[in-house]
């Protein structure tokens, strides 16, 4: 039993020992700094903030933005990446356009997202559906390449339309690196969302850690910071939880 216990808190160890550091090192060192302030402060920043709903409705936007720009990223992202991987013909086509487009940084959007759809959720959303569109389509693309041989000849003779082979055939081979792929995406989707928060648009979790840092409030800073942290951590967790399910449910060792 005190094993078991042992087991389930090695993991925690070390943050405790970080968080108690810094807690001394923020009362004692660091006392009269500014931009520094306690975890226990950060903890009462974060109730207060749950207590007056911010907490929650910054988190929605962000989410809301994030989760709008990877749908989009992923139908598109998907679908392209299909037609390219089949297609040796198309790849060599696109590949002009797509080397030019895939390195522009989705920040250097925001100008021209503003322009055209102002501030808000659009312009959030669209530039995460362009940074997200990439790595999905480019590991879909190297997935679809990957794919046994035999099933698409096996696709020929039955006949099969190519939007049949590619939900018959394609996506059932592919769904083990399709869902790397989307783990990719959901992490990329939240990054970006909360960079568009911080460099420009005035919603959302990011743009909440920007006032708290041009407020002073170094306590408030830290306590949004660890809560983006840890809304990353609960998405990649459910990913692979989801991941695991499909992976029984088509008979894929997870």
């Amino acid at each position: 039993m005190i094993e078991s216990i042992f087991r389930w808190l090695r993991p925690w160890w070390f943050p405790a020992i970080a968080l108690g550091g810094f807690e001394w090192y923020a009362r004692t060192v660091g006392k009269s700094s500014d931009a520094l302030a306690p975890p226990t402060a950060a903890i009462n920043a974060f109730l207060s903030a749950i207590t007056d709903g911010s907490l929650f409705s910054a988190t929605a936007f962000t989410l809301g933005a994030a989760a709008m720009g990877l749908l989009l990223a992923a139908v598109l992202g998907i679908a392209s990446g299909i037609v390219l991987g089949l297609s040796k013909r198309t790849a060599r086509m696109a590949f002009f356009s797509i080397e030019v487009f895939r390195p522009v940084p989705s920040v250097a959007l925001i100008p021209l997202a503003m322009l055209i759809f102002g501030f808000g959720l659009r312009m959030e959303f669209s530039i995460v559906a362009f940074a997200s569109f990439w790595p999905l389509m480019i590991l879909t693309q190297a997935a679809v390449q990957q794919v046994e041989p035999r099933l698409l000849e096996v696709s020929h003779v039955l006949g099969l339309s190519p939007a049949q082979r590619a939900f018959k055939i394609i996506l059932p081979a592919i769904v083990p690196r399709l869902f790397v792929a989307m783990r990719l995406g959901v992490s990329v989707a939240l990054v970006v969302a909360v960079t568009v928060e911080v460099a420009a648009n005035p919603n959302g979790m990011g743009y909440a850690m920007m006032i708290a840092q041009q407020s002073m409030d170094p306590g408030l800073m830290l306590a949004w910071l660890f809560w983006i942290g840890v809304v990353g951590y609960i998405i990649n967790v459910a990913a692979l939880s989801l991941e695991r399910w499909v992976g029984r449910r088509m008979g894929v060792a997870a």
